[in-house]
This record gives structure tokens, C-alpha cells and sequence, in this order.
């Protein structure tokens, strides 16, 4: 439950902690995002082909600030299915959250990241990650991403040179010099390409020799600006608020495991108190945590605070679902937005076994969206209005 140092931060509007000087240009995004669409849902997309993540992200994204994906469990997982999701977030306006759950020495965690076929560090904005390790899986993971969209963002320089045309006395050019100068020892000449392109007068003797050097610089990642003024309330077109907050900004977050909703998980309270401490100590990576609980105590904790665990019964029935008999404990999202402070609720098969998933999510989104105006006082002062 919510403790007595935890309310002030809890009870303000999202889009007021957007704003709090302390917090991060991705975490003021989301919360911006979440102000506007009127969603704290994240949808846990837990599919096992391209095709369905896809159709998935169409059904769900408006209603959704966050889609969840499991890049590892999806047989056909290529640069297609990255360019499609990327293409649906855009335009239904959600950022992707790759539940990784990262847990091993730096070096490892670094390639994990953002080698191999899913190099998760290119499209999602978000991951989360195991403390066990120890704090330096989080500086590991920020060095990464930050290598990574330093790279995704470089800008090109090209330098056009002509050689001058000179005579040979069998006719060949000089300018094979040229034409390999600059190549890696391993032969790898993609930084810098040098093109011959030799035009022989015949019978002259003189070739011209052309070399096209390219170098990259990398540019410096573009912020998004704090420049989205309006409220929860009183939005008028959200359409255009939308393109007014405009994209997200060119960064990463993390998310530490500070809290797991299974039966019988190991992580203690002390483990808990040390994801919270070393999120403080890494605030400019770290966005939050996946937790039970809002873990914010300190006066300058900014942190989001995603809860998994959340279902409802199927409508027009009573009771709440208790668990699925795998060790999944289950709660309503009052119960963990207005009783435990969520930020954002995670449903997987809550909406992925609905027979009509937009209706479902947009059910989710709404008791979400209730409960929050609840915590923040909001729903009680609308009442009282009526």
C-alpha cells in the first residue's frame, strides 16, 4: 500500500509531473502522452508470429500509451516486423517497451541489447532489466543505447576530389592508388567509401581518376521540447494536442524489476530498497521500475512505477480474478492505481483473449483512467459537481 511520504507526487496530474524540473525528456513525454490520449494501459502483446503483433498493435493502439512486446518469442521477428510496429506507434501515438528483462555481466547485456536479430536498442524505446547483477547492468545498458542513437543519428559529410589526369607510358591510370585508399586493414571500406570512376580518352594514354570520400559525424540527439502546455482537463482537439507533443524524444529508458506479482518470487524488500537506490544514482536512464507498488519516497523521485498482475472479469459478471493457477496473481487496476499507487497498468491476457480486443482494451483504459482520476481527487470532485 501507498505509504504517508508517498501521496504528493502520486496525487498530481500526470501532466503536472511532466513538468517537475527533475524528470527526464522520455518519462515527461510518456506522461504528457498518457495526459492527453487519457491512458495509463499498457498492453502486453504476448504473440507468437509477426503478422499478430501487428494486427495487434492496430487493434489496441489507440487506446494504449505503452505496448509491451516479447521481440524473442515471435517466430518470424525480422527488419519488417520492426518497420511495421515502428510505422503503427506512430501513428497511433504509443511508445514500445521490449520486455527483455536483461540479467547478466555488462559486456553481455551490451551485445544482448544491440546485436543479433532483434537489436532491441533500435526501435524500442523502452526495456527493463534485473538488478542481481549488480548497478553496473545499468551503466552498461546506457553506454549501448547511447553508442546506438549516436549512430542512428549521424548526419553525412561527402568530399568529391578529381585526380589530375596523368600520362602513363602503357596507358594505365595512377589513380588505383587512389581508388583504395582509406580501406580497413579487414577489407571493411563501409565508412569510408572511395569509388573509382575512371574515364579513359582511347588511344590518349590519360585516365582521370574520381574518389568519393564519405565520413560521418554524429549529430547530437534531438530533445524533445517542454513545450505542450495543456492540461488534463479542457484538451479540445487531441488531435491536435497530439501534433503539438509530436514525436518522441531520441533516448532509451530503463526499467529495474523491483517487484514481481508471481507467487513465491525471491525478491525481498532489501532488494527492492536497492533498485530504488540505484535508480536514483542512474535517473537519467532509469524511468521507472515493474513493481507492485509506487515506489517513490524521496522529494526528487520521478519515477514510473508499471504494475503487471492487472484483469477484470469478463463483463457483466462480479468477482475479480484471482490468478491464472501458473503463480500469476491477478488485481483490478483500482487496486493497484488508487491502492497501491500504479502509474501504468500491464494487461496481457485480459485483452489478448477477447473475442472483440479494441472493445476490450478501450474497457481496460477506462476503469484504468477512473482510477486514477479517483487518486488524484479529480472523479470525487466531478461527483460532487453533478
Amino acid at each position: 500500500m501507498m505509504t504517508s511520504s508517498q501521496p504528493t507526487i502520486l496525487s498530481l496530474p500526470y501532466s503536472i509531473r511532466a513538468d517537475l524540473p527533475f524528470t527526464p525528456p522520455l518519462t515527461s513525454y510518456l506522461l504528457h502522452l498518457i495526459s492527453i490520449k487519457r491512458t495509463n494501459l499498457c498492453v502486453s502483446a504476448d504473440v507468437h508470429t509477426s503478422s499478430a503483433l501487428l494486427r495487434l498493435a492496430e487493434e489496441v493502439g489507440d487506446c494504449v500509451c505503452v505496448l509491451k512486446t516479447h521481440a524473442d518469442i515471435i517466430d518470424d521477428f525480422s527488419e519488417r516486423t520492426i518497420k511495421g510496429l515502428n510505422e503503427i506507434a506512430r501513428r497511433k501515438k504509443f511508445l514500445i517497451f521490449e520486455d527483455r528483462k536483461f540479467g547478466d555481466i555488462g559486456s553481455t547485456v551490451q551485445s544482448q541489447y544491440t546485436r543479433g536479430p532483434l537489436s532491441i536498442a533500435t526501435w524500442a524505446h523502452l526495456t527493463n532489466a534485473h538488478l542481481f547483477p549488480g548497478p553496473s547492468i545499468i551503466s552498461a545498458l546506457h553506454s549501448a543505447a547511447t553508442a546506438t542513437l549516436t549512430s542512428l543519428n549521424q548526419s553525412v559529410i561527402t568530399e568529391i576530389t578529381t585526380g589530375t589526369p596523368r600520362g602513363s607510358i602503357d596507358g594505365s591510370s595512377s589513380g588505383d592508388e587512389a581508388a583504395v585508399e582509406g580501406e580497413d586493414d579487414d577489407g571493411d571500406d563501409s565508412d569510408n567509401l572511395d569509388l573509382p570512376l575512371n574515364t579513359s580518352r582511347k588511344g590518349s594514354g590519360f585516365t582521370a581518376t574520381t574518389t568519393i570520400s564519405q565520413t560521418f559525424e554524429p549529430s547530437p540527439p534531438t530533445l524533445w521540447s517542454r513545450s505542450f502546455s495543456a492540461g488534463d482537463s479542457n484538451l479540445g482537439d487531441r488531435e491536435h494536442a497530439l501534433q503539438e507533443l509530436g514525436p518522441p524524444p531520441h533516448a532509451r529508458g530503463l526499467l529495474l524489476i523491483a517487484e514481481m506479482s508471481s507467487e513465491g518470487n525471491l525478491i525481498t524488500p532489501v532488494y527492492t530498497s536497492s533498485c530504488v537506490s540505484a535508480a536514483r544514482a542512474h535517473s537519467d536512464f532509469v524511468m521507472g521500475f515493474i513493481s507492485q507498488h509506487a515506489l517513490n519516497s524521496a522529494p526528487q523521485d520521478v519515477f514510473l512505477n508499471f504494475t503487471p498482475g492487472v484483469s477484470l472479469p469478463p463483463e457483466g459478471e462480479d468477482g475479480a480474478s484471482k490468478g491464472d493457477g501458473l503463480g500469476q496473481r491477478w488485481r483490478s487496476p483500482r487496486e493497484v492505481v488508487v491502492g497501491d499507487g500504479a502509474d501504468v497498468i500491464i494487461v496481457g491476457r485480459g485483452v489478448l483473449g477477447a473475442k472483440n480486443r479494441r472493445a476490450e482494451a478501450e474497457r481496460y483504459r477506462k476503469k484504468g483512467w477512473d482510477a486514477y482520476e479517483e487518486r488524484i481527487g479529480r472523479r470525487n470532485e466531478l461527483e460532487d459537481d453533478d
